[in-house]
């Protein structure tokens, strides 16, 4: 895979693809968008737990080892769940700075088994924090009412249009439990239509910095 190592204005590390001209993370700040979208305005809108969460865009593994960050103290139980089909190379995510920045070295063994551990095959990483990451796409899965929590880390739209369409949506929609929401970055008003025509129910909120908005869909 041709990547390049970028780093984003917050010190923190991304990844770029050249032939798609998109990065895993914005250039403004890969820990702060990251910890803002997916965490600030995604997992902490639950009090308590249980959690099960779909990541559809594993990528680095940002997002799923925040969100470890955030849960290991409190003891709630997350059953976190990943979609990767074009998995990064360890040797690629070896190069991240992202527990150096977040002062979370000793997790390093957990990081890395986030991105070593077998697909399609769930492991319990720690007792409150149970771990699945998928190879298939998103297009190929069927879930119906399994998640609180969906964090949609797609390619944006002008890279990976297949991700944004009505037939994804009602399947984000089907997967989400009554009550669950699903957090994008993507803040663009035709998303933000196809959303609300599945059924949900949108928020704009306040976007990370570099980005005026972002978009949260209820499931009624």
């Amino acid at each position: 895979m041709d990547l390049d190592l970028i780093t984003t204005r917050d010190g923190s590390h991304t990844l770029e693809v050249p032939s798609l001209k998109e990065r895993y993370h914005s250039i403004h700040g890969a820990i702060q968008e990251s910890k803002h979208v997916f965490i600030e305005m995604g997992l902490c809108h639950f009090s308590s737990g249980p959690i099960s969460i779909l990541e559809v865009g594993f990528g680095t593994g940002l997002n799923a080892f925040l969100t470890f960050l955030e849960t290991t103290d409190q003891e709630i139980l997350i059953n976190y769940h990943a979609l990767e089909p074009f998995p990064l190379p360890f040797s690629w995510t070896t190069k991240l700075n992202y527990l150096q920045l977040l002062k979370a070295g000793k997790f390093q063994e957990i990081f890395n088994l986030m991105h070593q551990t077998p697909w399609n095959q769930a492991i319990q990483i720690t007792p409150q924090y149970k771990f699945q990451k998928s190879l298939h796409q998103v297009q190929d899965t069927n879930y119906k009412t399994e998640f609180e929590l969906i964090y949609y880390d797609a390619f944006a739209p002008h890279a990976q249009a297949e991700m944004w369409n009505e037939i994804i949506f009602i399947k984000m929609f089907t997967a989400l439990k009554s009550g669950g929401i699903l957090v994008t970055y993507c803040a663009k008003g035709d998303v933000r239509r196809t959303m609300q025509k599945v059924g949900f129910r949108v928020q704009k909120l306040p976007g990370p910095p570099g980005k005026r908005e972002m978009l949260r869909g209820i499931k009624p």
